[in-house]
């Protein structure tokens, strides 16, 4: 028996998907290792002088215990490398967004006031935990990394580095936070330079061709690909004789 055919149409945009950089174990072993000295004096900081919360139940025991006179001294202040580091997606993302609209704000505020002005502070880089698979959550990075370092051409380039999921538990020990799976790293960020230097000369540059093409303004028609199939037959499904 002739199998029927049908025609099915898939829709496609005109630009490709944007890959994360390609990244071997060694140089991914370096790097965490390089991230983690960076980042201990903030964990060491938080589990010496930040009192973590122990949920309501220790709150319900503080009230009802007499209250005593603090003796601790104040702690000291928190090292500056604080001021250089975003932990968490949402933060990071929010300020790759900040760092990408700021390109026109910058050049409309300069040519009115006929000064230049100095560009922002941008990630040097950004270290994800990611497994092999593909994932929604952090899927729009390589694309939004690409949009910043293009708005800033004059600064270096952010590299984005991509760990293996089994990275996460030495970072989260690490900073003595219970789940790290993002963190940014600014620009000029203290005793960051061996780990920036060997990032950047590791780590490929996102490059997005059709990120050029799209500022051109020029009119991309919708990719319509045309696939030839067949139809499956249709299962015969046996209900038995009727119930009486």
């Amino acid at each position: 028996m002739e199998r029927k055919k049908r025609i099915v149409y898939q829709l496609d945009t005109p630009y490709s998907a944007i890959s994360w950089p390609n990244i071997n174990l060694e140089d991914q072993d370096t790097i965490l290792e390089l991230l983690c000295n960076l980042l201990a004096p903030l964990g060491q900081y938080r589990s010496e002088h930040l009192t973590l919360s122990n949920g309501k139940r220790e709150r319900k025991r503080k009230r009802k215990a007499p209250i005593a006179q603090p003796q601790h001294l104040p702690p000291p202040p928190v090292p500056e490398l604080k001021l250089y580091v975003d932990v968490g997606l949402s933060a990071v993302t929010r300020y790759l967004q900040e760092t990408a609209s700021k390109e026109h704000s910058g050049k409309s505020n300069a040519e009115d006031k006929g000064v230049c002005q100095e560009p922002p502070i941008t990630y040097s880089a950004i270290f994800v935990t990611r497994s092999g698979q593909p994932n929604v959550l952090n899927g729009h990075l390589p694309q939004m990394v690409a949009v910043a370092s293009k708005a800033h051409p004059m600064v270096a380039p952010t590299r984005l580095v991509g760990l293996s999921k089994a990275c996460e538990d030495r970072l989260s020990e690490c900073l003595g936070i219970p789940r790290v799976s993002c963190i940014g790293l600014r620009e000029g960020a203290p005793s960051s330079k061996a780990l920036v230097d060997f990032t950047r000369q590791h780590v490929p540059v996102i490059e997005v061709m059709w990120l050029d093409e799209a500022r051109t303004t020029e009119h991309k028609e919708t990719n319509i690909n045309v696939i030839e199939t067949f139809v499956g037959s249709k299962k015969q499904h046996n209900r038995g004789p009727p119930q009486s």
